[in-house]
């Protein structure tokens, strides 16, 4: 450790909660050693006993310990496991912003904080799911997870499925996996929201949808789904399509929502207008086909308003 080296930390965190005695995070009431944290090579390091986890503990003790240390220095960086969602929402709590990927083995996140960075949390562009789950009370989403891998490869293996991606190619499974354990990453980074569609009857995974927020600066996003073959034509997709958009334009600050079809993809198309999308656009050669060739797409779009006209009206439908 060697954050000693530039500041005196006895006195930081009064009144948090939390105190710093050399590299141990105690509890500023008890004197009880509640974890450890500091500066290994110039980069920010925590750990909090299990014991003591789910308290805030982490996140005081990181906004503390980085405002001490901020005082003398022009930045701080903490380098993160994909996988360690939980210390990436320690970093964002604490005011740190996810900046950079750290190619290599292993590959990681990396967060940074400046001196002049404003207090508070880091804002999130996709917010968590009320409850960690949205339902209607026949489907269920909720986020993809590393438990899905034997379902998502599943999905992604059947034939349909393969010719409507982009490319049209299967997934390799180290791919597949990857998508997996790292999707709460990328939500948290408000790249991508991935969630599962679950028979809400059964619990059973019957699909996936996700959420693609390419275009923040615009307040655009698309939408993609895949249907197990056993649960299409009971309206899931649809039902999932419009759950999702009821909560993108509630919570977040997307303003369009966009979808693509194949143009021969016929019953994609009528799932999106039950869903309330409207035909917008047919784009020539927009995307990559199989063996180097291009194909046409056509776009769908989804406004905010267009959802409450549809919910006043009382006509929604579902495929």
């Amino acid at each position: 450790m060697d954050q000693n080296t530039e500041v005196r930390l006895e006195d930081a965190g009064a009144g948090s909660g939390v105190r710093f005695r050399g590299d141990t995070i105690v509890d500023e009431h008890t004197g009880a050693a509640l974890g450890r944290i500091g500066l290994e090579h110039g980069i920010l390091t925590f750990e909090v006993a299990p014991e003591h986890r789910g308290r805030g503990v982490a996140t005081t003790a990181v906004r503390e310990f980085s405002r001490a240390l901020l005082a003398r220095r022009a930045r701080l960086e903490m380098r993160v496991d994909w996988e360690n969602t939980a210390a990436q929402r320690v970093a964002l709590a604490a005011g740190y912003t996810r900046e950079a990927v750290r190619r290599g083995d292993p590959e990681l996140l990396v967060f940074s904080r400046l001196a002049d960075d404003p207090e508070g949390p880091a804002p999130r562009l996709l917010p968590d799911l009320p409850g960690g789950e949205l339902s209607d009370g026949v489907i269920t989403l909720r986020p993809l997870d590393e438990t899905d891998v034997d379902f998502y490869t599943e999905l992604h293996d059947l034939p349909d499925v393969i010719a409507t991606s982009v490319p049209p190619e299967p997934r390799p499974a180290a791919e597949i996996r990857r998508r997996c354990l790292r999707a709460g990453a990328h939500w948290l980074a408000g790249s991508r929201a991935d969630l599962v569609i679950l028979d809400s009857g059964t619990g059973a995974r019957a699909g996936e949808i996700g959420l693609y927020y390419q275009e923040p600066p615009t307040g655009q996003a698309m939408i993609g789904y895949s249907v197990l073959p056993a649960y299409r034509g009971r309206g899931f997709a649809s039902r999932a399509a419009q759950l999702l958009a009821l909560w993108v334009f509630a919570e977040t600050g997307i303003a369009r929502l966009i979808a693509g079809t194949l143009p021969t993809n016929t019953g994609s198309q009528r799932v999106l207008e039950k869903a309330g999308f409207t035909r917008e656009a047919y784009l020539r050669s927009r995307l990559p086909g199989p063996g180097g060739t291009r194909i046409d797409d056509v776009q769908f779009v989804l406004l905010a308003g267009d959802l409450l006209a549809q919910a006043s009206g009382g006509n929604a439908s579902h495929a």
